[in-house]
């Protein structure tokens, strides 16, 4: 059965009224959480997770799926009307937006992101649709050493991209491996890092640490920089249709976004923020009014915001087709899948076919659902800007808590909580990024057993991951991943260093 045929199959699972109503759920829940500042999805799949611990798979996924694309749309509502971003994807619209906006240009700055992001989001689930099954028939070639490979180069790029340094992206990424051995060891038996507690001879549950370090440790971030007052969100003014002129000038950025968002994103360093300062880059070389750059070019909004979409629909390649997360979302995505019992890889889309093209099928409906949302009920969404601070994150406190006590009912579970959500604070305040610490819980234990069955296989032989050709390139690729950066700074310095000396002479 080609991806055609099994789209139309997803399809009939994505239009049941069940799945229709998560899907709806999803991307309204979605597009309120993006407006909010400070939140995202992240957090918010995280906060889900132990209360759809029981929902049919596919209804949770559909769910969580329109969460992330709503996310997408409703974080511009944020950068445009109140200036402050609510995740580093969206730093861009804010620079252009923003300045729309007082120029009583809100209308057409929220049209164009909405429009934008609809037109993104649909030729990036075509993309998942299509490149998808090419990817896992890629991916079918490889062994365990070429998956141990593959999760090195995971491991090495996501924390050097995710954070502002790749020590301290590394620093988490360990930290994450360790917490993912914790329990007891599948082949010898024996018990690792628990510490004399029975509770964690099972190993410590990711929805926990997700939870802790994304809700929890949000909320103690956000509490410990709390102060009065209100920034200032700026009315809606005008309509919100754009003029043939804007319609014109915005076109070509919603294609040249998504021709930059989407590759990049499904890229293992990819992410949203690389394609869209990209595309505000090209867009500002491109245009015909340069001069207005940096005084409310419709360009500026237009491009990074379909670069930021089509990156989303991206990220979703890697985690589907190999198992690989490349953002925090990812991240948080791959752990629901574990938590039922899911492995994604090669194998997701025959083992669990009614699944995984239910979900792409409903993210070409929660696109439609999005735009519908976004554009002519944008004056309810500016209303929950209003919402206080304080209020809001006690709510998602108590959530966190009673959720996470309600998959085990074990007090164990609620220590570990405000342990690692009390950790999560600390990295947050001391610009440790969070998302390395999923991954390396995630696929640590997976290295593990890739390699301990390429040594089993190669008889011992080491020597196994630099002959065979996929696990080399690889691993030559994760070298210059992680040497790559500093070598273009030193060599950057030195260029600099030879200019000025030629300069004094």
């Amino acid at each position: 059965m080609n991806a055609f045929d099994q789209l139309l199959h997803g399809f009939a699972v994505a239009l049941t009224p069940v799945n229709l109503m998560w899907c709806l759920v999803g991307t309204t829940l979605g597009t309120a959480i993006g407006v909010l500042p400070g939140l995202g999805p992240a957090l918010t799949i995280a906060l889900l997770l132990p209360i759809t611990f029981k929902v049919d798979p596919a209804a949770a996924f559909i769910l969580f799926a329109g969460i992330y694309y709503g996310a997408m749309y409703g974080g511009s509502t944020t950068s445009i009307l109140l200036n402050t971003p609510g995740e580093s994807a969206t730093i861009v619209t804010a620079l252009e937006g923003n300045k729309m906006a007082r120029n009583g240009r809100a209308g057409a700055a929220l049209a164009t992101s909405a429009i934008g992001s609809f037109v993104a989001g649909t030729i990036g689930t075509l993309g998942i649709t299509f490149l998808a099954p090419v990817v896992v028939d890629w991916a079918l070639r490889f062994g365990p050493a070429d998956y141990f490979a593959l999760m090195i180069l995971a491991f090495v790029t996501v924390s050097a991209v995710l954070g502002s340094s790749a020590t301290r992206g590394l620093a988490t990424l360990f930290l994450g491996i360790f917490l993912g051995l914790i329990g007891v060891d599948l082949q010898t038996g024996q018990a690792r890092f628990t510490f004399g507690v029975p509770e964690l001879l099972d190993g410590i549950n990711v929805i926990i640490v997700a939870v802790g370090l994304f809700a929890v440790g949000e909320t103690l971030y956000v509490a410990s920089r709390y102060r009065s007052g209100v920034d200032e969100i700026i009315p809606l003014k005008g309509s919100l249709w754009m003029t043939r002129e804007e319609w014109g000038r915005s076109w070509k950025p919603w294609l040249r976004g998504t021709a930059l968002g989407f590759p990049i994103g499904a890229m293992p360093a990819g992410g949203a923020e690389i394609p869209t300062f990209l595309s505000y880059y090209v867009e500002k070389k491109l245009s015909s009014k340069p001069e207005e750059f940096g005084h409310g070019a419709i360009e500026g909004v237009a491009g990074p915001e379909a670069a930021n979409n089509a990156s989303a629909a991206g990220v979703l390649v890697p985690m589907l087709t190999l198992g690989l997360p490349t953002s925090a979302t990812a991240a948080i995505m791959l752990s629901a899948f574990q938590s039922y019992g899911i492995n994604p890889g090669p194998l997701l889309f025959e083992s669990q076919a009614t699944l995984v093209w239910g979900l792409i099928a409903s993210l070409f409906i929660g696109n439609v659902m999005l735009l519908v949302l976004n554009l002519p009920m944008i004056a309810i969404w500016v209303k929950m800007l209003r919402i206080p601070a304080p209020q809001l994150y006690a709510g998602i406190l108590v959530f966190a808590t009673i959720g996470t006590y309600g998959i085990t009912q074990s007090p164990v579970d609620l220590i570990l909580l405000y342990v690692i959500g009390g950790l999560g604070y600390l990295m947050r305040r001391y610009d440790f990024p969070t998302a390395p610490v999923i991954i390396g819980m995630i696929l640590g234990p997976l290295a593990e057993q890739n390699f301990r069955q390429a040594m089993t296989i190669s008889a011992g032989d080491w020597t196994v991951f630099f002959t065979r050709p996929i696990s080399a390139t690889i691993l030559i690729l994760a070298l210059l991943a992680l040497a790559g950066p500093r070598l273009f700074g030193l060599w950057q310095s030195m260029r600099l260093k030879n200019q000025a000396l030629a300069g004094d002479s």
